[in-house]
């Protein structure tokens, strides 16, 4: 089972978001036949087997096994991945992209959408994918602002130049520096 599977095709979309399939996907998170996962949601195995039948046509599902019941073959499911992330490409850009702001909420989901495509398309297969995410919460005063900001920027030039040469293995640095919302709602 993958980590991530990230869907490109507004056919895969269609096919996962619908909240029964969505239901069925979470209790193949684990290796089941239909009949099984028909008992967990109180469904008949052919409602089930159904909606199995259209994840594996799209792909999010996969079929791991295969078992004689009564000499009737049963198939046994597993979720093709742990998280499946829809990329923003299926609704595409509305509107025109406004200019690249450093400083702007466009500018930080234009590069969210990179990441993620990024983060999607390396190979979890590799024995080892040599990466770091770190997240933290830091409270910086209003009349402060401008210079965390300059200190931030400064910190990360000096990153970019001291390791900015020709040599070695390629790494994608982003940094996302935004509000953070309310932990009450």
């Amino acid at each position: 089972m993958r980590d991530v599977l990230y869907l490109e095709k507004i056919e895969q979309a269609e096919v996962l978001l619908k909240p029964q399939r969505v239901e069925v996907l979470r209790q193949l998170a684990e290796p089941r036949t239909c009949t099984e996962v028909a008992a967990r949601l109180d469904q008949t195995p052919q409602r089930v087997y159904y909606h199995v039948k259209q994840l594996v046509a799209a792909g999010l599902v996969e079929l791991v096994n295969e078992r004689k019941v009564r000499g009737i073959t049963e198939g046994i499911y597993q979720a093709a991945a742990r998280s499946y992330w829809l990329s923003p490409r299926l609704v595409g850009r509305i509107g025109l992209r406004r200019a690249r702001d450093e400083l702007s909420l466009g500018y930080l989901l234009d590069l969210m959408e990179e990441v993620q495509a990024d983060i999607a398309g390396l190979d979890r297969a590799a024995p080892e994918l040599p990466s770091i995410g770190v997240a933290g919460e830091i409270r910086v005063p209003a009349e402060l602002r401008p210079q965390f900001l300059h200190d931030l920027q400064t910190a990360l030039q000096d990153l970019f130049t001291r390791y900015g040469g020709s040599e070695g293995d390629a790494f994608k640095l982003a940094v996302a520096c935004y509000p953070k919302g309310n932990d009450d709602e």
